[in-house]
This record gives structure tokens, C-alpha cells and sequence, in this order.
């Protein structure tokens, strides 16, 4: 199974590109991130023509996330994180795709820090630790993916030193990304490139792109029930006519074979 994740950045404004990619890469599973529209404005005809069906999330002009699912049943199971009936920021949906239960996630971005935003960040990053590891318990196929927001060690950022005063790289945030991984999920990425991992995230100001000043900031992490084969980033899309600044990351996964109990004597 081939899964991936894209902050698409405006999914109205990009979806022949991310239509394009679909058609190149046929991944069976998508997470999108910060649709920017509301649910009935997202292209499901679009996508539907091009063999996705999708459950979508939406929100005007900010956040919003979609799962999408290449022939196979969609089963939701959620469309917001538990823990706070209050927040009504569209930013998690749950379904149930071939066997594996999916989590698609936009967290928030935290800025300016310190500040509201960033203990809000903090709060939901809590009750996404709180719900992985629910998820975890059950021993089930298992994978939150999505845009992070957190940068998790200095390696994943192009020059550490400038960005130290913003929120994806505070402590607190980075602590909080380290006890979701704690409970024993996969990083994808980092287990595949463990000597440098690829930039998922090239900011639009100062040429960042064109002078590969990016980030790792969007992450696809797996329970012990499922393998990582490979993994990657497709950094070729942000270098598209008016792209997103975030490029799809994509992981091939297999199910581990069930244990077979041993043999009463």
C-alpha cells in the first residue's frame, strides 16, 4: 500500500496540480492538509474522475484536511481530534481504508510564540498524544500522517540558528512530537533516510526553494503492525508553476503477517 500526505496549500487553486500527481503516482491512501475551503466547495467531482473518493473536512478560507481512498471503502470514523468539543478548527479525520485505520492531520502552526497560538498548539498536540496512544493500544495497522508543524531535531532544517524564535522548533513542541514517538510509532522518513532526511517544506519568501532552504515538517508515522518498505519526498511538485510550499511525502507500507500462536504439545 502506497500512502501520502500533502499540505496542498488551497485545494480549489491547486487541484489540476494535485489531480496531475495523482494520475502519476497512484498512491492508495491521501491525507491533505489546509484545504482552504468548505466541504462543499472541495472538487470531489474532480477527484472522483480521477479514482479517489474522499472524506473531507473543510473550513473556509483557513485549515481544513481530506482523506482519499484509490479503490477501496472509506470508512470515517472521526472528523474531529476528541478531547476539546469547543475547538471547532478543522485540522483531523479518522477513517478506516484496506485494513488500516488512517489519521489525517494539520497541527497548528503555533506563531507568533509566546502566545495563545502556541499554548493552543501545545493543547492540541496533547490530545493527539492522547488519542495515538489509544489508537496504539489497540495493535491495529495504524497511521497519522499529515502536516506536523514541528520541526523534530536540527538535521531537518536547512540553517537551525534562523529559526530559533519560531514556533516549530520551540521545545515544548519538539518535546511533544518525541512522546507521540515514544509510544513506538515509525517516522517514515527518518527510518528510511537515517543519514539526512529530505526537506518536505520551502517557505515563498527569500528564494528558499530555489536555494533549498527547507524543513521537515510533514511527517508519516506507523504502527508496529505495519512495514515500512520505502519512503520519500516528491520535492519535484514545489518546483511546479505556483505549487504549494509544502511537497507530497509518500510511504510504501505493507501489513505484517499476524504471529501464529505456538503449537500446544
Amino acid at each position: 500500500m502506497k500512502v501520502a500526505t500533502w499540505n496542498i496549500n488551497n485545494v480549489v487553486r491547486r487541484v489540476d496540480l494535485l489531480v496531475d500527481w495523482l494520475d502519476r503516482t497512484r498512491p492508495d491512501v491521501v491525507a491533505l492538509q489546509e484545504l482552504k475551503a468548505a466541504t462543499d466547495a472541495f472538487p470531489a467531482d474532480a477527484l472522483r474522475e480521477a479514482g479517489y473518493e474522499a472524506l473531507v473536512v473543510g473550513q473556509k478560507t483557513w485549515n481544513g484536511v481530506a482523506l482519499l481512498a484509490r479503490g477501496r471503502e472509506l470508512l470515517p470514523v472521526a472528523t474531529a481530534l476528541p478531547g476539546d468539543a469547543q475547538d471547532k478548527e478543522a485540522r483531523y479525520v479518522e477513517a478506516a481504508i484496506g485494513g488500516v485505520l488512517f489519521a489525517g492531520l494539520y497541527l497548528p502552526n503555533g506563531n507568533p510564540q509566546p502566545g495563545p497560538k502556541f499554548d493552543y498548539k501545545l493543547r492540541w498536540f496533547e490530545r493527539l498524544r492522547q488519542r495515538a496512544a489509544a489508537l496504539w493500544a489497540t495493535g491495529q495497522p495504524v497511521v497519522l500522517m499529515g502536516d506536523w508543524n514541528v520541526v523534530p531535531t536540527d538535521a531537518d532544517i536547512y540553517k537551525p540558528d534562523t529559526w530559533r524564535d519560531d514556533a516549530l522548533l520551540q521545545p515544548g513542541a519538539r518535546q511533544a512530537f518525541a512522546d507521540v514517538l515514544a509510544q513506538g510509532w515509525t517516522d517514515a522518513i527518518q527510518a528510511t533516510h537515517p543519514d539526512k532526511s529530505p526537506f518536505t517544506f520551502w517557505d515563498y519568501r527569500r528564494r528558499r526553494w530555489e536555494r533549498d532552504a527547507g524543513l521537515r515538517i510533514d511527517h508519516i508515522l506507523v504502527s508496529t503492525a505495519l512495514e515500512v518498505l520505502a519512503a520519500g519526498v516528491d520535492r519535484e511538485e514545489r518546483g511546479k508553476d505556483k505549487p504549494s510550499d509544502h511537497a507530497p511525502v509518500w510511504a510504501e507500507l505493507r501489513i505484517k503477517a499476524a504471529k501464529k500462536p505456538p503449537r500446544r504439545r
